[in-house]
């Protein structure tokens, strides 16, 4: 059944209004006509199986009918990705929510280059995403900030899993060791010409950090993100439920 995010109340009986694009899909692409039914979440009321109500000529209504599924949350992990070119950035934003990332955030480092990103554009891959995989809830995508300053405001409470080009312990073997599942994790991914000596002393000297290698071949940073995030998931998040 199609799946829509509407950021709208969710109850018995509640009126939606998709938007134009949305309606566009529902009655020109689908071909869904009065009555036909879509599965509707907005990430804090659970899903909703919802009937197509009224076709209007700027759009169509939706009246919400049940909920199917009460709202279930993802493990908490964010992933930390320095800025790389607009199409490995969309594929590790994709892959990302997919994987049940909770938060991302666009990391600048001594070696990112000047890539312009379109949060925008980011914001609908992670929805479409969301749609696609059953997901209730969407990751969270900050502006672009600077390396060194979201580490001086580091929470000490989130470990942090530093994957470092150079080497570090293999991935499942450090978390394995660790034994705090239930604790919040960040990952960090370094941009196309890794991370500075500076930036990599620096992380490692925090005590919060676990470096870890991500094998013996050298990955590319949309790669490095999706191998950690599947590493990390079947380690220490939700795979095991």
């Amino acid at each position: 059944m199609i799946r829509l995010h509407l950021p709208q109340p969710l109850s018995a009986g509640a009126a939606l209004v998709p938007s134009l694009d949305q309606s566009r899909y529902l009655t020109q692409v689908m071909r869904l006509k009065l009555g036909d039914a879509v599965l509707v979440f907005n990430g804090q009321d659970g899903e909703w199986r919802c009937v197509l109500s009224d076709i209007l000529k700027k759009g169509v209504v939706l009246k919400a009918e049940a909920q199917v599924r009460p709202q279930t949350i993802g493990p908490d992990v964010h992933l930390l990705m320095a800025v790389v070119k607009k199409s490995a950035m969309e594929f590790a934003v994709e892959k990302a929510t997919e994987l049940g990332v909770r938060h991302i955030r666009p990391m600048l480092t001594a070696r990112t280059q000047g890539h312009h990103l379109r949060l925008d554009r980011l914001d609908a891959i992670a929805i479409e995403s969301a749609e696609q995989t059953g997901r209730m809830d969407l990751p969270v995508i900050d502006d672009p900030a600077k390396l060194a300053d979201v580490l001086e405001g580091w929470d000490p409470g989130r470990r942090l899993m530093f994957c470092d080009e150079t080497g570090g312990a293999p991935v499942v073997k450090a978390l394995s060791a660790l034994e705090d599942s239930g604790r919040p994790w960040a990952i960090l991914i370094g941009p196309e010409g890794g991370f500075s000596p500076q930036e990599r002393e620096r992380l490692r000297a925090l005590p919060f950090t676990t470096a870890v290698s991500l094998g013996p071949r050298v990955l590319r940073a949309d790669t490095a993100a999706v191998a950690a995030l599947t590493l990390w998931q079947a380690a220490v998040g939700d795979w095991e439920r």
